[in-house]
């Protein structure tokens, strides 16, 4: 007598068996769709998400519907990530837990990773681990593009914005269940230092609920670069740029004689900076276009610095003129000549 397969039931009344084929099929259906959208010379332009996609099979030799994945880091390795991105990932850590606060009731972890895509830290309900086990979706695992296709990881790193990857969304068969929702975040030298993703192996997540998780990501990985920041040019005045469009923090760091150190990647896009500019610092008052100090030579410099003085000195003229180091009458002079006497 030939063998009969046994159905197993689940707590839905549907079979394993049935619930494998429908699997197995729907696994085919996404390889099929895959390789249409690979196939297609107009795809990669009309979609970012068909030209990851292409990224994922020509650039990086992937098969949408390969089996297994690849192995995790060990505990040491992963510290020595931790440790190359420095700063940052200690500054991240009170935003996690405030994200898993908010979104680890709805079956959400929220993960930090490195600019190679390598799971730094997590934060998920004991509940929910191992779901994320199950998905590969551990610290350790490498999420960048070249490794698992498209992600919400992995594509933020290879375009530099934040990324939006919805279940069949995703290159990978075996990925077709999640929501990976990641933003970069940049170091202080501008250059992508890690980023911050909130995953769902949830299926009940509606997409209102998704769009609002999405911008708390993006908001909060913007939370971690500017702290970061600020950290960074802790010596420093922090000034707030004004850039419509700007998706990160406008911020520059200004010493002591007001010239421009650092800026955060925004604040180099919009003001047109790069690292030889802050190399050779300039004043911030040309840089953010203040016309009413911007070319007034010699003379806009005293008139700004007897302003100082004064202000320090709550107005005292013989306080402000030992602040300066000159005589009472020589500021009063000065004060005479820069239209800074009171008018009587």
């Amino acid at each position: 007598m030939p063998d009969i397969p046994i159905a197993l039931t689940g707590i839905s009344g549907v079979s394993i068996a049935s619930m494998d084929d429908r699997r197995s099929s729907h696994s085919a259906n996404h390889a099929e769709k895959v390789a249409e959208i690979v196939a297609s010379r107009s795809a990669a332009a009309r979609s970012p998400v068909a030209a990851s996609w292409v990224r994922s099979f020509h650039k990086y030799g992937l098969e949408p519907d390969a089996p297994g994945r690849t192995g995790r880091l060990s505990q040491s390795e992963v510290g020595l990530h931790r440790e190359a991105i420095g700063r940052l990932f200690h500054v991240s850590q009170a935003v996690m837990d405030q994200l898993h606060a908010s979104l680890g009731l709805a079956g959400c972890s929220v993960i930090l990773c490195d600019a190679d895509g390598i799971v730094l830290d997590q934060r998920l309900r004991a509940g929910d681990q191992q779901d994320f086990e199950t998905a590969g979706l551990a610290r350790g695992a490498d999420w960048s593009e070249k490794r698992q296709g498209t992600n919400g990881i992995g594509t933020a790193i290879a375009e530099g914005r934040p990324v939006h990857v919805l279940r069949d969304q995703h290159y990978h068969t075996r990925n077709t269940s999640m929501i990976c929702l990641g933003a970069p975040v940049f170091g202080e030298t501008g250059k992508l230092a890690a980023v911050l993703d909130v995953s769902s192996c949830r299926g009940d997540l509606d997409a209102a609920f998704v769009a609002l998780i999405a911008q708390t990501v993006e908001q909060a990985a913007m939370r971690i670069e500017a702290e970061n920041f600020c950290r960074s040019f802790n010596q420093a005045r922090i000034v707030q740029g004004t850039a419509e469009g700007q998706q990160g923090p406008v911020l520059l760091a200004v010493n002591g004689d007001d010239l421009v150190i650092g800026a955060t990647r925004s604040a180099r896009l919009h003001y047109w900076l790069d690292d030889a500019a802050l190399i050779s610092p300039r004043p911030a008052m040309d840089i953010l276009g203040d016309q009413e100090r911007r070319g007034m030579g010699l003379e806009s410099a005293e008139r700004r610095e007897l302003r100082r003085a004064l202000a320090r000195a709550n107005g005292n003229v013989s306080a402000a003129a030992r602040l300066l180091g000159i005589s009472r009458a020589t500021l009063y002079r000065r004060m005479e000549k820069l239209g800074l006497l009171p008018e009587s």
